[in-house]
């Protein structure tokens, strides 16, 4: 499997439950349509709060933050060719532009329009 998980892991050996297997493939495939922890949960078989807890045990970091990620990853790829922030934003879940830009900078230390104003934006903001 691959796609942000790994990246969240770094060099950690991980050994991720069936359970939150699913839930990341249903996330992997899912990232730009809302996902609530209770539909996570119910992928996944369990109860809002094991899966909650088991997650963040097995990935790192709360189901939430993981969707941002994956919503982020692909937003870079998708600036990287060229789309407009504003297209973006709503192609990978964010609710507007701001919105995207706030978990931009966040998880890559600068906003969209650095990003690709950059000429590193293919290969140190990773």
């Amino acid at each position: 499997m691959t796609g942000v998980f790994y990246d969240c892991a770094g060099d950690r050996t991980v050994a991720m439950s069936r359970a939150i297997r699913r839930a990341v493939a249903f996330i992997e495939s899912s990232f730009a349509q809302p996902v609530s922890l209770a539909t996570l949960a119910g992928t996944a078989g369990l109860s809002v709060s094991r899966f909650a807890t088991l997650f963040r045990k097995e990935v790192g970091i709360s189901p939430h933050r993981y969707v941002c990620l994956v919503r982020i990853q692909h937003a870079k790829r998708l600036l990287r060719d060229g789309v407009p922030p504003c297209e973006v934003a709503a192609e990978v879940g964010f609710f507007d532009q701001s919105h995207l830009g706030r978990h931009f900078r966040r998880a890559v230390g600068v906003t969209p329009g650095h990003f690709v104003a950059s000429p590193e934006s293919g290969s140190a903001f990773r």
